[in-house]
């Protein structure tokens, strides 16, 4: 008996749960038939045309939807809505159902504005509604909330269904919303959700109306603790969202309580934003085309540049400042110093090039003041009546001079050129937030950084550089501000944006420019930028590497050869020369150019000069790198058939000084090398008469050496040499011997 008692258990477990995937699945897809005179309008609430309003318009209109939108530009009375409140939604939602409350060929969609999109048309929306043989569909999430004890008074629902109810999604015959609303008063101030959850409760009430939840997602998608069940899927060449728990393809999406940053991320995409076939369908609607405007009718923009750190390559910051491709009389000039290092070169380029622009200014500040300087120039940008504020700091090269031009015809209210620092996937950016409000890498981040997916993505951080509308900074309500507790002024920022419901976007159309990276940039290092290459290659291989470096490869070109196996080759730039020579003279510690050199191991230096070491003077890293990465590439070229295993080697990277007050020339030797580099960092007959290099073997000499030329040739058996001897002026050499 017991075991026939525990078969039919079981039995009607499996049973139970058989007949509840039936009702997941049938209510999640069902296809059932809408009567032809059953209608469907939207009604939705919403004081403010913010950001999240328009999208929902626009998604509704991309539907078809008849929308109406009720309390516009009037003021809001349901309280902050950060805790409870709302009912004044639902009085509104009331008065305009009473047209018709005695109409059972409608259907009204009640739903939120700001947070929602609608993703189906109305003949999809009404077969979702009526599979539910309901007279009123509420939506659910996984959350009871605001009254967690009313948690046990819901019905129980299968296969870890959505429970609760959730007021931001309802739908129903005209007639029996207009019944539910009617069941009983609500203050304005009291709480929406709070309110129907009794409602819902009661069972008389309940019943009476025929009220169901849609506890399978198969008509609203609320996201908040469902973020994982939901997914993107590309159909027929789009995305659409899908529920993968309840395999359903909810119509209606809302990103309630903290997953509204999902929300955003997902409407870069959906519904029909974007694509791999067709790209960003939206990014060129509403834009502004500013070639059609005369040079006097550009909207006025304060170029705001904030200096709030020492960075490398500021000479290069700077020049493409002044190249931004913009008319400089409607540009407002605002410079924002906070460090020391940068003054007396701001100060310059403005003495230089500020009158140029509509206006200049110079604030000079401390880095206490950092917050307030940065709320001053917003009351610069309004106090002048500018259009636009861009925003710009140090570390930030804009290489593309159509930068501003091309964010102004987007047409956002915010929005940033994607920056990248590059070789890395550092960006001024985040796709995605951490629960704590920190950096979370989203789905998509690599791929927008690497510009495998482009478009304008709407993200929940942007920093460094971007573009304001003026009206932004007009309106209290969407003005942001750089300050709250215990965040950086970034941060407090873009979180500022998001509580105001202002959209930031992010644009990777085109290759705006790049970003600096300042972190180990040390300003008591003399010319410090040339310690550099390690976490700048960018900016440092185009300041300091030949602009002929390249035809070094081509196959056109055969590489000078002066003497037998001797290469001939441009490598650094004259600047490079000049700033290598400072750092060793403000050194200044040259050896002796005796065999004694406590600097090496042995302590014996068998062929000595006198010279300064790359480790002396913290270049040793550095100049490995260098070899590596430009160097070695030349090697192989010539010396074909010698590969090294792994980055080369040298022990011996010194720069020598020659001159007849002190070492005028250098006996006869081999090096310790298997090949050898020479570059020669001044000029013969400019800086010092006589000196070069002789290989006795060849009979041949190389005296008329190239600033920034690099001399490459075997160190030891075959290419016995000498240096000679400098008969005035100074002579200064960089050598290398590589894989000795």
């Amino acid at each position: 008996m017991k075991m026939v008692t525990r078969t039919l258990t079981v039995f009607r477990c499996a049973v139970g749960v058989f007949c509840a995937l039936l009702v997941a699945s049938s209510c999640a897809e069902k296809d059932v038939s809408v009567k032809n005179d059953l209608n469907l309008l939207v009604l939705t609430v919403a004081s403010e045309k913010t950001d999240g309003y328009k999208r929902f318009i626009e998604s509704a209109n991309l539907n078809g939807l008849k929308t109406k939108v009720l309390g516009l530009d009037k003021p809001w009375k349901g309280g902050n809505m950060k805790s409870v409140g709302g009912g004044y939604k639902l009085n509104l939602y009331l008065n305009a159902l009473e047209p018709y409350k005695n109409n059972d060929n409608l259907a009204v969609l009640l739903t939120d504005a700001y947070d929602v999109v609608l993703l189906a048309n109305s003949s999809t929306i009404l077969k979702k509604f009526t599979a539910f043989d309901a007279q009123i569909v509420i939506s659910t999430e996984r959350s009871c909330w605001p009254d967690k004890k009313l948690a046990d008074h819901y019905p129980t629902v299968e296969l870890d269904g959505y429970r609760f109810l959730n007021s931001g999604g309802v739908i129903g015959y005209a007639s029996q919303l207009y019944k539910l609303l009617s069941e009983k008063p609500i203050k304005d101030l009291d709480d929406d959700q709070l309110h129907l959850t009794n409602l819902f409760l009661n069972t008389d009430v309940r019943k009476k109306l025929n009220i169901k939840l849609d506890n399978y997602a198969s008509l609203f998608q609320n996201l908040y603790l469902s973020e994982d069940d939901v997914k993107m899927r590309l159909i027929n060449k789009s995305y659409v969202l899908e529920n993968t728990h309840f395999n359903s393809h909810p119509a209606i999406l809302h990103g309630n309580g903290i997953s509204k940053l999902s929300l955003n991320s997902y409407t870069n995409y959906i519904p029909n934003q974007w694509s791999p076939e067709s790209g960003c369908s939206k990014c060129k609607d509403n834009t502004i085309d500013l070639s059609m405007l005369k040079n006097e009718n550009y909207p006025i923009v304060l170029l705001s540049i904030f200096i709030d750190r020492a960075t490398p390559f500021f000479d290069e910051f700077l020049e493409k400042i002044k190249n931004i491709d913009y008319p400089k009389s409607r540009l407002l000039l605002s410079f924002t110093t906070l460090v020391e290092y940068h003054k007396e070169k701001v100060d310059k380029f403005i003495t230089e090039v500020g009158n140029q622009y509509n206006a200049s200014f110079v604030f000079h500040k401390t880095p206490k003041e950092n917050i307030h300087a940065r709320h001053f120039v917003f009351s610069l940008c309004t106090s002048k009546s500018c259009d636009y504020l861009f925003y710009i700091e140090n570390e930030v090269h804009l290489d593309n001079p159509q930068t501003l031009k091309i964010l102004i015809e987007n047409n956002k209210k915010i929005i940033a050129p994607m920056l990248t620092r590059p070789f890395k996937a550092w960006s001024n950016f985040w796709g995605a937030l951490s629960k704590d409000g920190f950096y979370a890498r989203s789905f998509d981040y690599m791929d927008i950084v690497n510009y495998n997916k482009t478009g304008i993505w709407n993200v929940p951080y942007i920093g460094s550089c971007y573009l304001m509308k003026g009206s932004i900074l007009e309106n209290k309500n969407t003005r942001p501000s750089y300050k709250e507790d215990n965040l950086d002024y970034d941060m407090a920022f873009s979180k500022s944006l998001r509580e105001k419901q202002v959209f930031m976007y992010i644009d990777n159309q085109y290759n705006f420019g790049h970003l600096i990276d300042s972190e180990t940039f040390d300003t008591t290092l003399k010319n410090p930028e040339v310690y550099q290459l390690l976490e700048n290659r960018y900016d440092w291989e185009l300041r300091y590497i030949h602009p002929d470096y390249i035809e070094n490869f081509n196959p056109e070109k055969k590489p000078a050869e002066p003497c037998p196996d001797v290469f001939w080759f441009p490598i650094v730039t004259e600047r490079f020369c000049q700033e290598f020579i400072e750092i060793m003279e403000n050194f200044g510690q040259w050896s002796d150019g005796t065999n004694n050199d406590p600097r090496l191991d042995t302590g014996y230096e068998a062929v000595p000069t006198r010279d300064i070491h790359m480790k002396q003077v913290g270049l040793h890293k550095v100049w490995l790198k260098f070899l590596e990465l430009f160097v070695s590439r030349l090697q192989e070229h010539v010396y074909l058939g010698y590969y090294s295993d792994g980055p080369p080697r040298s022990l011996m990277n010194f720069v020598v000084k020659y001159n007849p007050f002190g070492q005028a020339s250098l006996r006869p030797h081999h090096d310790s090398s298997t090949y050898t580099i020479n570059i020669a960092l001044n000029s013969p007959g400019k800086d010092y008469q006589g000196g070069g290099c002789h290989f006795l073997r060849y009979k041949c000499k190389v005296t008329e050496m190239k600033v920034g030329w690099m001399l490459m040739h075997p160190g030891r058996l075959t290419h016995y040499h000498e240096g000679l001897e400098v008969t005035n002026g100074t002579r200064y050499i960089m050598i290398s011997f590589v894989d000795p």
